[in-house]
């Protein structure tokens, strides 16, 4: 190994080691500030608004980043309210259909307890009466540990019900307070956008302000990217759940698809938080032909929005179907479910910093360390 090999993979592992920590550390931070964060990005994104009503307008810095806030706050508001509008109709919908529903699905579970499950029991009676008195007793212990180790696991759930539902109980004030915070920061980040400004450019160097710049300009058009291929994706499943419910004959369609869909915001489960109980109540009820339907149809979307969805990633943030569907896939692996979110929006982050320049800078300090002036 020469010399120049040793310093290359020095400053390799340095890199490597630096960028690691400053991960780790900003993972801290963000625990720390997150409200903070999340006013920020909010600000970042108003501030078109926030320009256009300083300079067109000519409002005043507090009363322009007052006006942002309402809108922010309207435009979040609305959404939330659509969404809530729908959820709220669903559930309307669903109690008027709940008590038919209880009372079919009880007249086919009596019928399948009468016609499958007492006949057997039957049948185990008599298996049972014939045994000897040891035979007997070790089945009667095999069924007691049985109902203890069921009630155990039942007792075991409920108290992480009950658990659970403390936390968020208890967590609402914190919430709260949270929302405080963010809105509080938002005001004064869009009244003091040109101090925060003219202090950072003072105290950041100009080629970092530079890549800063660059990569806000790339972030901003990956964010709304990101935004419109999830309008797509929503769009989409509604209409093949929309052609579904069609053909199946049931009624509101139209809603149930425009619900269903909204639904694929959630990650992982998507549609399936409505139409697989959906499946299982038909097959319960006796309505074989609805559940084979509705599981065919889940599947069916599940298999178009796998195909789909890292190409219309791809096209709408400008990223490479293949990266995009191993971000997927990574970030499922580390992070769970939310990591559907964290591995596409890292997969971005470095995206922008290659596209700027900072991965080429990186890689040219590796090989041939600092540059002399």
């Amino acid at each position: 190994m020469t010399k120049k090999q040793a310093w290359t993979i020095g400053r390799a592992v340095i890199m490597i080691g630096s960028i690691i920590l400053l991960f780790l550390l900003a993972a801290y931070l963000f625990t720390l500030t997150y409200p903070f964060i999340i006013a920020a990005i909010i600000a970042w994104m108003l501030s078109p608004l926030l320009k256009f009503l300083k300079i067109k307008l000519n409002f005043p810095s507090s009363l322009a980043s007052f006006v942002s806030l309402l809108v922010g706050i309207s435009l979040l508001g609305g959404i939330i309210t659509g969404i809530t509008f729908l959820l709220i109709y669903s559930f309307r919908q669903f109690s008027e259909q709940l008590p038919t529903w209880i009372e079919q699905g009880a007249e086919q579970l009596q019928r399948i307890f009468n016609e499958t499950i007492l006949p057997v029991w039957t049948e185990m009676s008599g298996f049972f009466d014939n045994l000897d008195a040891t035979q007997q007793e070790t089945m009667q212990q095999g069924i007691a540990q049985l109902g203890n180790q069921l009630g155990n696991i039942l007792g075991n759930v409920g108290q992480a019900i009950v658990d659970g539902l403390g936390n968020v109980f208890t967590a609402i004030p914190t919430f709260l307070l949270v929302i405080l915070f963010v809105l509080l920061a938002i005001y004064f980040m869009g009244k003091d956008a040109g101090a925060i400004k003219l202090g950072m450019q003072r105290r950041i160097p100009a080629f970092v302000q530079a890549k800063f710049v660059l990569f806000m300009q790339q972030m901003r058009v990956r964010v709304f990217g990101f935004v419109r291929a999830q309008l797509i994706l929503m769009f989409i499943t509604s209409i093949i759940v929309l052609i579904g419910l069609v053909a199946l004959g049931t009624e509101n369609p139209l809603t149930l698809a425009i619900i269903i869909g909204v639904a694929e915001i959630l990650p992982y489960l998507g549609t399936g938080t409505i139409l697989i109980p959906w499946a299982v109540y038909s097959f319960i009820t006796g309505e074989i032909f609805m559940g084979i339907a509705l599981s065919i149809l889940y599947i069916v979307v599940v298999i178009v929005r796998q195909s789909i969805e890292p190409k219309v990633l791809s096209v709408s943030m400008n990223l490479n179907a293949l990266s995009v569907l191993f971000s997927l896939f990574i970030g499922l692996q580390l992070f769970g479910l939310i990591g559907l979110f964290i591995g596409p929006a890292l997969l971005v982050v470095i995206t922008i910093l290659n596209d700027i320049g900072v991965v080429a800078d990186i890689e040219d300090f590796i090989y041939n360390g600092f540059k002399e002036k």
